[in-house]
């Protein structure tokens, strides 16, 4: 399949080495140079996006959060320096992962790579599953509860999904943080933490229900 990868940087430079390198490896490639044109090429319905986080004007991280409701692909976001804290706000406000500036491109690769088998497998799946009032779509990626569809950011769903397919079983933030984030990276049990009260707040606007079960000491797991 030929994946469309949208890249975002005001590095010209950069830009033009990840145009060649993807290229070569039969990628049909966007570039945008700021915040204002990458709002305006995801248009184009890319299956990835490369998104620096420190640009003028509109940053990669508000980028995110403008877009992240209109698309559901992954989100790499690339940087020269991350604390613990942006990599949980980039996270927070839609992002799949983070690459350190200077990367290798064979990592990049990989992980660009990782993220849009993991993609397409979640696509090939085609069955539902009911949960008391809700009612959990695995190919469309959305859940209704009663007559509403939830708003969710992508992890709160991937979170969702997760645990739902693993019914009562108890799995740690650490453990539930790698499997949604999907790379090789020490657990940030805070974003978990959050990601859970956020889908609590917006199940409970519509059903008192509690699905997401907190074993505490352990972690969470899906009510049966």
């Amino acid at each position: 399949m030929n994946y469309k990868i949208l890249m975002v940087d005001d590095d010209e430079e950069l830009l033009k080495m990840l145009r060649n390198y993807f290229e070569l490896k039969q990628y049909s490639v966007i570039t945008a140079s700021n915040g204002t044109e990458a709002l305006e090429k995801i248009k184009l319905s890319p299956d990835i996006i490369l998104l620096d986080v420190n640009m003028p004007l509109i940053d990669g991280m508000e980028v995110c959060r403008r877009i992240r409701d209109k698309i559901s692909c992954p989100i790499i976001f690339l940087t020269a320096k991350v604390e613990e804290q942006d990599r949980i706000n980039g996270l927070l406000s839609g992002g799949d992962d983070y690459i350190l500036k200077p990367f290798s491109l064979k990592e990049l690769d990989a992980r660009i790579t990782a993220h849009l088998k993991r993609e397409e497998r979640h696509r090939i799946k085609a069955d539902y599953r009911f949960h008391g009032g809700m009612m959990i779509d695995y190919a469309a990626k959305k859940i209704q509860v009663g007559e509403t569809y939830l708003e969710l950011t992508k992890l709160e769903y991937d979170i969702i999904e997760f645990l739902s397919m693993h019914p009562g079983q108890v799995f740690d933030k650490d453990r539930i943080y790698e499997k949604v984030c999907g790379y090789d990276a020490e657990g940030d049990s805070r974003v978990v933490t959050e990601l859970v009260r956020r889908i609590r707040k917006k199940v409970a606007e519509h059903t008192e229900t509690e699905y997401i079960e907190t074993v505490w000491g352990m972690g969470y797991r899906w009510k049966k």
